[in-house]
Parts: C-alpha cells; structure tokens; sequence
C-alpha cells in the first residue's frame, strides 16, 4: 500500500499494519546496518584489550553528545518535511529541504572543531582512570574529523524517509555498514594504526554514506533553492527539546559510567561490561528506534492531511507492532546471553557481568519499546517537549538517583545499577502512554 492510502476504520486494522510495516522494515535494516557496526567495533576492541573496550565505552557516549545537534535539527526536519511532502508544494519542499541540509553542515562543522580542541579538556574532567585518557582523547579527536558528515548523512535520512524514499537512506547505509566493518579489521589487525583504526574507519564510512545520500537527496530538490531562516527556525523550536533530551540522556549514561568507577572492585571489567551490553542491548533498540522513526513519519504525513482520527490509530498499531517484534528478541538474547558474551569477550569477569547485564535489562525492553515507538509519534507530531519532559523526568529522578544510592551508600553492586534503569524504563512508558492517549497532541 502507499502511504497517501486511507484505512477506513477501527476495523481495517490489516490497512494500519501494513502502512507501518512499509516504513518500519527499511528503517530496521539501517539500524541493523548501525548495530552490526558497534558490535564489530566492541569485538575489535576486546581482542585488542579491556582497556580498549573500555575506552571506546566512554568515546561513543561523547561522541552521541556531539551529534545531539543533528538528531534534534532531523527531529524538527522530518516533522516538517513529512508534511510538506504530502502538501504536495514541491517548490516550497524545496527550500525546507535546502535550508535543512544547510544548518546541518554549518552546524557539523562548528561542532567537529569544538570536540577536537576540546577533547583533552573533557577527558580531564571526567573521572576517567588515567590509564585511559590518553586513548579515549585519540578517539574522540578522530571521531571529531568525521562529525560533518554525520550530520549530513542524519539529516539526509530524515529527508529521505520524510519523502517515502527510506529505501534509498537504505542503500547509502548499507554502503556505508559494509566499509565500515571491512575497514575496522584491517586497520586494526593490519595496519599500525592499531585501537585508532576503530574510530577511523567510522569517519570513512560515514563521508561515503553522506555523498550517496546527497546525491538521492538532490531527487527532491526540484524548485527553487533558497535558504529559509524562518524554517530553519521552526525545525529547530521543534526540535530542541529532542536534542536536550538526548544530551540529558548521553549525560546520564556518562554518569552511570562514573558510578560504576565508584565500586569498590572489578570496575574496569565492569565498564567494559557495560560496554559490551549496550552494543548487544542495542540489537533489541533497532526494530524500536526504527518503528520510533516510522511513526513519526507516518503520523506527519497524516497529520499533513488533516487525517486526525487515523493518525491516532496508526501510532498505537504502530507501537503494537514495535513491540511485538522487541519481546521476540528479547526471548532470543536471554537464551543466548552467554555464548553472546563469549563471542565478545575473552575475559572471565567481563563476561559474567556481561551476562548478568543482560539478563537482568531485557526484562523491561518491551516498557522501553511501547514508550519509545508512541515518543515517535509525538515527535511527529511536533509534541516533542511533550516526550523530553516524559523520558527526563524518569531519567533524572529514578535511574540516576536510585542507582547511585544504591551503590555509593548501600554497596550493592553493579546489579543495583541494571534494576534502576529497569525502574526508570517502566515509568517512562506509563507517562508516555499517558500522554499519546490524552490526545492533546491532534490539537
């Protein structure tokens, strides 16, 4: 079916399946195409050391705060690009989408020479072992070369899904995956680069992504090219609360690393751990993020059509769907969480933590899956203080405070850890479902 087809009632719930569907199962493929990246790069990292996977814990969780700039301006992007498209004013579509593109890179640019000069500075400041700061600087310094094209190709995808060619994002990411993985192993086991060669052949990959995306871009661009401040300002009053919310949420897992350096013992092979189970806890996030992003689409484009009632329908099934989908990974990781573990890493104390992380951490994949494909919607929507307000809170208020309480003054171990974000999880999809139900959103 195509997007623009109408499904008539409660009762056509096949019509909301597939129109969902349609945009879900490209965006799964790219965040699966992203997910066999990180899960290369952990395995590169643990044959190379524990203090490596360590290391490139803390890098990448700097590196999403860099990029929270170009997720929020795409946030902003799709929720206006959807609607333009579906307005069908191709001149006008035109300068949303040049005007987009031009604060992406301006911003990219702006931000690479920031977390380049800035690097040794924020290694400093965090309470870091020092036996790896040097390699973490390394990291970031390269990772920082590669963030225009970062935010060129984020924001490319957005425009791409926004205008029913996600397939097209599809290809340049599965272009962009397969250099990626290629190029981590030679330049690590091959080449004297060594642990650098992780962060290297991300910034490579993503400058190849990029250029194809632009050159499937450009298909839309077919009026006038003229820069639009005023939109730019509008993607980015929508889009701001997602890029604080994605800082708020970058801070904190910064900060769960801090509270695992304040254990009393093991807590290098902890944060590796940690590590470890993020990349493998991320393979449940992909049909998530993907069904997220979906939703965002496809209540932008209805919402462009004045189709309220439908809209409201298609992100429930939406999330549905979404979740369904999680439980079934979630059965499949937790009978394989030790051979998982083994395959990423060769020490003992490593994998029995890494186990234990993901044991304990799918039992709230699907609260986690329900809050976050409905937060979509709301983005679509334009809702999205609605949504940073309603993951925040959760964040900030439980899984931050409990955590670190339950560690630094009671003593209990990384496991206190794993059940506060679990906590945290449940309250964030009661509010979020409180929120997508009041309506308020249509308005």
């Amino acid at each position: 079916m195509t997007m623009n087809q109408t499904c008539l009632g409660k009762e056509d719930f096949l019509c909301y399946v597939n129109r969902s569907w349609s945009v879900a199962w490209p965006m799964i493929l790219i965040m699966l195409f992203e997910f066999l990246i990180g899960l290369t790069d952990v395995f590169v990292a643990g044959r190379v050391g524990k203090e490596v996977q360590a290391t490139y814990g803390y890098a990448v969780q700097l590196y999403f705060i860099f990029i929270v700039i170009a997720n929020a301006l795409t946030v902003g992007t799709v929720s206006i690009v959807s609607r333009q498209f579906t307005a069908a004013d191709p001149n006008r579509l035109s300068m949303v989408v040049i005007s987009s593109l031009s604060a992406a890179a301006l911003a990219g640019v702006g931000l690479a020479v920031l977390a380049f000069l800035l690097a040794p500075a924020i290694m400093n400041a965090l309470n870091m072992p020092s036996e790896l700061k040097t390699m973490a600087t390394s990291f970031v310094r390269i990772y920082a070369v590669g963030l225009l094209s970062q935010y060129v190709m984020i924001n490319c995808d957005g425009i791409l899904r926004s205008c029913n060619m996600v397939r097209n994002s599809l290809k340049s990411n599965a272009v962009a995956a397969i250099l990626n993985v290629g190029l981590c192993l030679f330049f690590v086991f091959r080449t004297p680069l060594g642990y650098k060669g992780i962060a290297l052949s991300t910034v490579i990959s993503v400058t190849v992504g990029s250029l194809l995306n632009l050159y499937f871009v450009r298909r839309v661009i077919t009026g006038s090219r003229r820069f639009l401040p005023s939109t730019v300002k509008d993607m980015l009053k929508i889009g701001w609360p997602m890029g604080a919310l994605q800082v708020l949420w970058q801070l904190a897992s910064v900060t769960l690393f801090l509270i695992i350096g304040e254990l009393s013992q093991d807590r290098v092979a902890v944060l590796a751990a940690f590590a470890i189970g993020l990349r493998v806890e991320s393979v449940i996030y992909l049909p998530a993020f993907a069904f997220n992003m979906a939703n965002a689409v496809i209540i932008g484009n209805l919402l462009g059509e004045k189709r309220f009632a439908e809209a409201y329908r298609s992100g429930l099934t939406t999330a549905g769907i979404g979740v369904a989908v999680v439980a079934v990974l979630v059965v499949v990781v937790i009978l394989n969480a030790p051979w998982i573990m083994s395959m990423l890493s060769t020490n003992d104390v490593v994998m029995r933590e890494g186990v234990r992380y993901l044991y304990i951490s799918m039992i709230s994949e699907p609260f986690m899956a329900w809050g976050i494909i409905l937060g979509g919607g709301l983005n679509g929507a334009g809702d999205t203080r609605g949504v940073m307000i309603r993951v925040a809170l959760p964040l900030w208020i439980v899984r931050i405070p409990l955590a670190y309480m339950l560690v630094a003054v009671f003593d209990f171990g990384p496991s206190a850890i794993w059940w506060s974000m679990n906590a945290s999880q449940a309250v964030q999809a009661f509010l979020m479902y409180r929120r997508y139900a009041q309506r308020a959103w249509l308005r």
